[in-house]
């Protein structure tokens, strides 16, 4: 094929459909640059070093909680109980603080219980065929009640984040690194080795793919969702932990509003809601491009009511039109 013709393969509407479809980070790297123009343009100055290390730094817990997700839909699923899962993990991390055991006794408390609640998941879903949203659902419910009966019975005065965890959720490295770098970094690079290079990520994109002909072929699915959704609760709590320590807050409810920016951070970055086409490479881009995204609202002043609609409106458009020009073949 000679360079003309790639040339102007390029410049069709056919050629643009397939860069959507096969490369879709290319795209979203191409928006992220336009949103971080237009912030300059709205607040001349603002964009540097400093700044790219705080974008980074918020962007970091909604691209695990985006991880999650990215999962859950590479299988046809979604997992909507990450949001109660990440807010239970700091609350009880930051109540443990004056146990014996201190952060550590914290954390792997929490960990625990976010992989059981996860277990439950995967059984519920692989094994009495629940469907994910239903399955996920009730087990938000179940974890914030859970929860809140924890509140109820350890009142406790002075307790708070811990240091460690401010530490590492909120604080820069020469003011421009992020800490919560140390947990991303090799969090990511586990997925995406396991996702292209392990036989378990290729089982996960079969059986979003083509259910039917994954189980003709010997898959059980079932197993392979119950490790899915303990592997989602999992990081949701990592999540959990570094919002807490970002915000130095901790509550039952912290984490709600990250839900469904969660979900479109992983539809934004390429993962189709239907299955079998995805990855955590776009996920994450879309969750820069939503931190972007919040920021620009932020400096231009719209009020928080108005913020929403257009944040949501956006998220609705470039979902809708991904989706479609994905869906073209």
């Amino acid at each position: 094929m000679s360079a003309s013709v790639r040339t102007n393969q390029w410049l069709s509407v056919v050629g643009w459909r397939g860069l959507f479809r096969d490369r879709p980070i290319i795209p979203l790297i191409g928006l992220l640059g336009v949103l971080i123009v237009a912030i300059e343009l709205a607040d001349p100055g603002i964009v540097g070093p400093e700044w790219a290390g705080v974008i980074v730094r918020a962007s970091v817990p909604l691209a695990i909680l985006g991880g999650c997700q990215t999962l859950a839909m590479l299988t046809g699923g979604i997992d909507l109980s990450v949001a109660a899962v990440a807010s239970m993990s700091g609350f009880v991390t930051a109540t443990l603080l004056h146990s014996p055991g201190g952060v550590a006794q914290g954390i792997i408390v929490v960990l625990v219980v976010a992989a059981v609640a996860g277990l439950l998941n995967g059984i519920g879903i692989g094994v009495f065929r629940v469907h994910p949203l239903i399955m996920t659902l009730g087990m938000s419910f179940v974890v914030l009640g859970l929860a809140n009966v924890w509140q109820l019975q350890n009142v406790q005065t002075g307790a708070g984040v811990p240091d460690s965890l401010r530490w590492i959720g909120s604080t820069t490295f020469a003011d421009v690194v992020p800490y919560n770098l140390l947990v991303f970094i090799p969090l990511t690079a586990l997925i995406l080795v396991g996702l292209r290079r392990t036989g378990y990520g290729r089982l996960l994109y079969a059986i979003g793919d083509n259910p039917v002909a994954a189980r003709l072929s010997g898959t059980r699915a079932w197993q392979v969702l119950i490790v899915l959704y303990v592997i989602s609760a999992v990081m949701a709590a990592i999540a959990g932990l570094l919002i807490s320590g970002l915000t130095n807050t901790a509550s039952v409810s912290l984490v709600d509003a990250s839900l469904l920016p969660s979900v479109a951070a992983a539809v934004i970055g390429g993962t189709s809601i239907l299955g079998g086409r995805g990855g955590f490479g776009g996920t994450i881009v879309g969750a820069l491009i939503l931190t972007v995204l919040t920021a620009l609202l932020t400096v231009l002043g719209l009020p928080e009511p108005s913020r929403q609609v257009l944040f949501g409106a956006i998220i609705v458009v470039v979902a809708a039109a991904y989706t479609r020009v994905t869906a073209e073949t």
